[in-house]
């Protein structure tokens, strides 16, 4: 590109900022693989950072040629938020805060201010001011999509974490040939609800089981809504063919259920475990036969 004579006029500054980050492409890159955001993510090779820098800087000369530089949304910024995610997620997991990560990212401003400034040293100064503004408001973009894309992920994390205890927090015991368990503890919701049903519906299947007893020991309070998801849960056993017993009612929440004019007529219940599985045994046709006093005693 022919030199620009001293004081000679610029285009508009988002076309200039387009035209300087399509210039120094490569320049930006390799300075911006020797900042941490960069050299502690792509630990593999330098050349790894600088490509996914010359990625960062081909989006950025896009935004810029739809004049979108304030919109973080704007087309160009799509094909590097997969990017930015990793690198966002890359540096939590090394412990960095949110606010530790924006600094990262602001960082990548002074090369690429000191790139500008070198590239129209012959700019007139209300100009050069005008394109530093400009890419300044870019950078500040690409600042936002990065900890906005990065929280997204860590929200999907957190997600998907939560999923997973809640999976881990319902587990399902075979306590029989034929018959399976799951001890409730702690506050039913409609997620967890949703998981415990499809946790005992699955178990069914795979146990071949005739009876499943929900046991709500653990559960501290039984309101109208938690009943309603117990009874879901023994409707959708009852058309996989199995019986659902609920046990663990205490006198608590027997009167609870009385005084909320709940009808669990239909369910059938006993007060505890060991009861519930006496009940499934005897149904199965099954003797338990009580041990003569000190049989088996040393």
């Amino acid at each position: 590109m022919p030199e620009r004579e001293a004081g000679g006029s610029l285009g508009t500054p988002t076309d200039e900022v387009r035209d300087f980050l399509r210039r120094r492409r490569e320049q930006i890159a390799q300075r911006w693989a020797d900042e941490p955001l960069f050299r502690t993510v792509f630990t593999v090779s330098r050349d790894e950072a600088v490509e996914a820098g010359k990625a960062v800087v081909d989006a950025l000369a896009q935004v810029a040629d739809a004049q979108r530089v304030e919109d973080p949304d704007a087309a160009g910024f799509s094909a590097v938020r997969e990017q930015l995610a990793r690198m966002g997620a890359a540096r939590a997991r090394a412990g960095l805060s949110p606010t530790q990560v924006a600094g990262e990212l602001a960082a990548l401003w002074p090369p690429v201010e000191n790139l500008l400034v070198a590239d129209l040293d012959q700019a007139p100064p209300q100009g050069l001011r005008e394109c530093s503004t400009t890419l300044s408001v870019l950078l500040g973009t690409l600042r936002l999509v990065a900890m906005q894309t990065a929280l997204s992920e860590g929200q999907a994390l957190i997600d998907r974490q939560r999923l997973q205890l809640l999976e881990v927090a319902t587990p399902v015991i075979k306590l029989w040939d034929g018959i399976v368990a799951v001890p409730l503890i702690g506050t039913l919701d409609s997620a967890r609800s949703q998981v415990v049903m499809e946790t005992l519906l699955n178990a069914v299947v795979e146990q071949h089981a005739r009876f499943a007893i929900l046991d709500i020991t653990g559960v501290p309070t039984v309101d109208s809504l938690v009943a309603q998801h117990l009874m879901k849960t023994v409707a959708a056993a009852r058309l996989m063919g199995a019986e659902c017993v609920v046990s663990g009612i205490r006198p608590a929440i027997a009167q609870t259920i009385v005084h909320l004019g709940l009808d669990l007529g239909t369910v059938k219940t006993r007060a505890s475990l060991a009861d519930a599985l006496g009940y499934c045994l005897h149904e199965l046709g099954t003797n338990i036969v009580q041990a003569p006093d000190g049989a088996g005693r040393r």
